[in-house]
C-alpha cells in the first residue's frame, strides 16, 4: 500500500518546490494539435514520469487497479520505453494531489488511454536523457550503452538519470512522437510479468482498503430505509446513544448512522438503530411483471443510432426478443471507505474508479471547495463498475464532519450492497432480419430498451447518502452515453456487413431502481441479442453459424479471429453427443475495442435444468499485447462472470423492497460450475495500438452459452438468467 496513505498533508508532486528538471530540446517532431491516449488531456511529461534525486523513477497514472492487472501492464509499458527493469519503478495510482486526472477507470480505457499516454512519456523522457548523456560525456549518442537508469560510454564513463535532470526542468510539454529504442534493447512487453498485486492478496498482507487500520480509527455503520421510497416516521437515538463504546448517532433527515470505537460495537449500534426507526414503506416496485412488460412500459425517448440502405428489403422475416433482468456488481467484498476531517482538510480513502470526479461530488455534498478534499485510491475487495464504493465514501465524509479529527472507517454490509448498489439495468432487445435466397441478411432492424448505464458521481446527487439527507440532492437528470461507444446501445450497432440496417436506442431516464455501469454496460445484452439470433438466422438458412457469420464480416482482423476461435475448439470436426451441444459467438467490443470470439460445449440435464458448461475456447485480438497472461486473464474472467450472470442471476423483489440481500436471494457462480477447460489464444499485433480487453468477453460469452445450449436440448431461451426452473418450465 502507498506509504501515502499515512501522510494526508502531502500535496501534489507539480506543486513541490525544488523540482529535478531538465530543460533541454528534444529533437522531434513539433507538438500538433492532439496527443495520443490520455496525454491529450495532461500533455507535460512529468504528469507522468519522474525522475528522483535518488535515481529513482516514480511512474503516475490516473487509472485504478481494480483486479485487471493494470498496475503489471502500465509498468511493462514503462520499463519497455526506458529501459529499467519493472522492478525498479515506482507506480503511483489515481491520487486527486499526485497524479493527472483521467477520469474513470472504465469502458476498457486503460490501455487504450493511460498506456498510451505514458508509453510516449516514457520514450520522450527516455530519448532526452539519451541526448543529454551524450552531450555530458561527449560521445555519439549511439555509442552509448544503458544500464537501467545509468548511462554509460565505451571507455567506462557513466552518468545516472538524476545526474542528468539535476538543476533542470522536467515539466516539458509532450509531442506526439514515440522516438525509436536503442538496438537490441530489452522487450518488457509481450511477455508475462508476474502481477504485482497477487503475492499481498494470496499472502494475506494489506492489500485491500477494507484492510487499512489507521491510528486511532473509529468506526461508522449507516442504517439505510427498507426502500428507496420509505418514509421516517420517527428514530429513539437516546438508547442507541448509549450503548457501550457510541460516541455518535448522526441523523439528518432519513440518513442514519452510528460511530463507535470499535467494528463490533458499531454493528451492535446500527442494529440498535435500526430497530428504533420506523419507517412507511409504500408499495412501489413492479413485482410479479415480466421484466419485458416492466421495462416496455417506462418512458422512454428514441433515438436511431444507425440508418443505412434502404428499409423493408424484401426476403424471408424472422424476428425475436430477448430480455435482461436487472443484476448486480455482487461484489465480494462489501463497499469500504475512510475518511478524516483535519485542518479544515478532507482526506478520503476510496475504491472508487473515479478519484477526481467522486472528489466534485463530495465537495458538493459538503459545501466545501474541491482543493479542501484529497481523494486517495486504495483497491477494494471485488470492486469493479459503479457499485457502492462512491456512496460509502459520501457516508464517511458525512461521519468525519459529525467526528472530526479522527479517521472513520464505514464498512457496509451484504444487505447494504446488495440492496443499495447501483443495479445493471434491466433491457429488452427486437430483432428483426430477412434473409435472401442465397442465405444472406438483406435487412436488419434492431431496438433496445434500457435505463440509464451512467449515473457515477460528479455531482452529490449521483451519491446515495446526498439523496436521504433532511436538504437532499436531486439526481440530475441521466442522458445517453453517445456513439460509437454507447451506453443502452453499446454494441446494438452489428459488425456485420448489412447494406440495409436500422438501429433505435429507446432511452428511458427513470425506472423502478438506480442503476448505472456494471461491466460492459449494454454490450452484454447487445451482444446476447445479435449473436443468438445470429445463430437463429443461420439455421433459417441451412448453413454452418460458423460459416454464416464469416460470410457476414469483412474486416480481416474480425475473420481471423472468428476462424481462430472454431479452430482450436475444433468446430468442423465436432460430433454431437446426447445431451451436449456447441455455441458461437464474435464481437468485437464497442465496434472499435478488442475483437473476441468464444465457442463453448455445454451439456444440459432437462429433468434438472442444470446447465454445465464442459469447454470453451476464445480468440482474442487487442493489437500489442503487452501481459499475454494478463489478457488471457481478462478473458477467463470475463467468461466466468458472463456465465454467472447468464445462467443464474437477477434481481428479485416485491413491491415494497429488494429481496435478494444474500447470496441466497442472489446465487453466483460456484467453483463447480466453472468450465472444465477453458483456454484463451491471442493474436498479437506489435506495433498496433492497445486495445481495450476488460469487458471483450462478457457477450460473447452469453450469446455462446445460449446457442450451446439451444444445440444441446433444443430450447432456444431468450429471457436471461438460463436458470434452472426456466429450462424446466420451458421443456414442460
Amino acid at each position: 500500500m502507498d506509504q501515502d496513505l499515512q501522510h494526508p498533508g502531502r500535496r501534489r508532486f507539480l506543486a513541490s518546490g525544488g523540482a529535478l528538471t531538465l530543460s533541454f530540446a528534444l529533437p522531434l517532431r513539433a507538438a500538433p494539435g492532439a496527443l495520443p491516449g490520455s496525454l491529450a488531456d495532461e500533455p507535460w511529461l512529468d504528469a507522468w514520469i519522474r525522475v528522483g534525486a535518488d535515481n529513482r523513477v516514480t511512474v503516475f497514472t490516473g487509472k485504478v487497479e481494480l483486479g485487471q492487472g493494470i498496475k503489471t501492464a502500465l509498468l511493462q509499458v514503462a520499463a519497455h520505453e526506458l529501459q529499467i527493469d519493472p522492478g525498479r519503478l515506482i507506480l503511483i495510482t489515481a491520487d486527486t494531489e499526485r497524479t493527472p486526472d483521467e477520469g474513470y477507470t472504465a469502458g476498457s480505457h486503460s490501455m487504450q488511454d493511460s498506456a498510451t499516454a505514458i508509453r510516449h512519456a516514457a520514450a520522450q523522457v527516455r530519448a532526452l536523457l539519451h541526448q543529454k548523456a551524450a552531450e555530458r560525456l561527449q560521445v555519439p549518442a549511439a555509442a552509448l550503452a544503458q544500464d537501467n537508469s545509468v548511462f554509460r560510454a565505451p571507455d567506462g564513463r557513466r552518468v545516472s538519470f538524476s545526474e542528468l535532470v539535476a538543476g533542470s526542468e522536467q515539466h516539458l510539454r509532450a509531442t506526439d512522437a514515440l522516438p525509436p529504442r536503442m538496438p537490441n534493447a530489452r522487450r518488457h512487453i509481450g511477455v508475462t510479468l508476474p502481477r504485482v498485486d497477487i503475492p499481498g492478496k494470496l499472502k494475506g498482507q494489506l492489500a485491500y482498503l477494507q484492510d487499512i487500520r489507521l491510528p486511532a480509527m473509529m468506526h461508522g455503520r449507516v442504517v439505510r430505509p427498507p426502500s428507496p421510497g420509505a418514509r421516517l416516521l420517527g428514530v429513539d437515538k437516546a438508547a442507541v446513544a448509549r450503548l457501550p463504546g457510541v460516541l455518535e448517532v448522526v441523523q439528518d433527515g432519513r440518513f442514519l448512522a452510528v460511530i463507535a470505537d470499535e467494528e463490533y460495537r458499531a454493528v451492535k449500534a446500527a442494529k440498535a438503530l435500526a430497530q428504533a426507526a420506523r419507517w412507511e414503506v409504500p408499495a412501489t416496485l413492479p413485482a410479479g411483471r415480466d421484466v419485458a412488460a416492466q421495462v416496455r412500459s417506462l418512458p422512454s425517448s428514441p433515438q436511431q443510432v444507425l440508418a443505412r440502405g434502404v428499409p423493408g428489403t424484401a426476403g424471408r422475416s424472422l424476428r425475436a426478443s430477448y430480455t435482461r433482468p436487472y443484476q448486480l456488481h455482487a461484489s465480494i467484498g462489501p463497499s469500504c471507505a475512510i475518511a478524516l476531517l483535519e485542518g479544515g482538510r478532507y482526506t478520503v480513502w476510496t475504491h472508487s474508479q473515479g478519484v477526481y470526479p467522486l472528489r466534485a461530488a463530495l465537495a458538493e455534498l459538503l459545501g466545501a471547495p474541491e482543493e479542501a478534499l484529497r481523494c486517495i485510491h486504495a483497491e477494494g475487495s471485488g470492486c469493479y463498475g459503479h457499485n457502492g464504493a462512491d456512496d460509502v465514501a459520501a457516508d464517511a465524509v458525512l461521519l468525519a464532519r459529525a467526528f472530526p479529527d479522527l479517521p472513520v472507517r464505514v464498512q457496509w454490509m451484504r444487505e447494504d450492497e446488495h440492496a443499495w448498489e447501483p443495479f445493471g439495468p434491466a433491457m429488452v432487445a427486437d430483432v428483426q432480419a430477412s434473409l435472401d435466397a442465397a442465405g444472406r441478411i438483406v435487412d436488419w432492424h434492431y431496438e433496445v430498451w434500457s435505463q440509464a448505464h451512467a449515473t457515477r458521481p460528479g455531482k452529490a446527487g449521483n451519491l446515495l447518502a446526498a439523496t436521504l439527507l433532511a436538504r437532499p440532492f436531486a439526481p440530475p437528470a441521466p442522458k445517453p452515453i453517445p456513439q460509437p461507444e454507447g451506453g443502452g446501445d453499446r454494441n446494438a450497432i452489428p459488425y456485420y456487413v448489412l447494406p440495409n440496417a436500422r438501429v433505435t436506442h429507446h432511452f428511458q431516464p427513470a425506472g423502478p431502481f438506480r442503476t448505472s455501469a456494471l461491466r460492459s454496460l449494454g454490450a452484454y445484452c447487445n451482444v446476447f441479442a445479435i449473436e443468438s439470433f445470429m445463430d437463429e438466422l443461420a439455421r433459417a438458412a441451412n448453413t454452418d453459424p460458423v460459416a454464416f457469420r464469416l460470410r457476414h464480416l469483412a474486416d480481416p482482423r474480425a475473420i481471423e479471429v472468428v476462424k481462430l476461435a472454431a479452430a482450436k475448439f475444433g468446430w468442423d470436426a465436432y460430433k454431437k453427443t446426447p445431451r451436449r451441444g456447441r455455441g458461437f459467438a464474435f464481437a468485437r467490443y464497442k465496434n472499435s475495442a478488442a475483437y473476441c470470439a468464444v465457442a463453448l460445449e455445454v451439456e444440459v440435464a432437462l429433468e434438472t435444468g442444470f446447465v454445465r458448461i464442459v469447454r470453451g475456447d476464445a480468440a482474442v485480438d487487442c493489437g500489442e499485447v503487452v501481459n499475454p497472461d494478463g489478457v488471457r486473464n481478462q478473458i477467463e474472467g470475463g467468461i466466468v462472470q458472463s456465465a454467472s450472470w447468464t445462467l443464474l442471476e437477477g434481481v428479485r423483489f416485491d413491491a415494497g423492497r429488494v429481496l435478494s440481500q444474500d447470496w441466497a436471494g442472489y446465487p453466483i457462480l460456484r467453483f463447480n460450475g466453472v468450465p472444465e477447460r477453458l483456454a484463451v489464444h491471442l493474436l498479437d499485433r506489435p506495433g498496433q495500438p492497445f486495445l481495450g480487453t476488460g469487458e471483450a468477453a462478457q457477450g460473447p460469452a452469453a450469446a455462446a452459452l445460449a446457442n450451446a445450449v439451444a444445440d444441446a436440448c433444443g430450447l432456444r431461451v431468450r429471457e436471461l438468467p438460463l436458470d434452472r426452473a426456466r429450462l424446466r418450465r420451458l421443456q414442460a
